[in-house]
C-alpha cells in the first residue's frame, strides 16, 4: 500500500476510471468542429455526467 501512495498509483487509477466512465456515457469523440461549439458540447456532457453520478451516488448516514 505504501508504494501506491509514493508512486501516485491511486490518483492515476482514479483518473483512468473517470475517463473510462466518460467514454462509456458520452462517447470517445467530439462531434462538433469549431472550438466554441466543442466547449459547449463538453460543458453539456460534463453537466449530464455529473447529474447521473449525483443520482447514483449513495449518501451515508452514520448511525450510533
Amino acid at each position: 500500500m505504501a508504494w501506491q501512495r509514493r508512486s501516485g498509483y491511486n490518483k492515476r487509477a482514479r483518473d483512468e476510471a473517470t475517463m473510462n466512465r466518460w467514454k462509456q456515457v458520452i462517447g470517445d469523440g467530439l462531434r462538433t468542429h469549431t472550438d466554441e461549439r466543442r466547449a459547449t458540447e463538453v460543458a453539456v456532457a460534463v453537466h449530464a455526467l455529473n447529474r447521473m453520478l449525483e443520482l447514483g451516488r449513495p449518501s451515508y448516514l452514520r448511525v450510533v
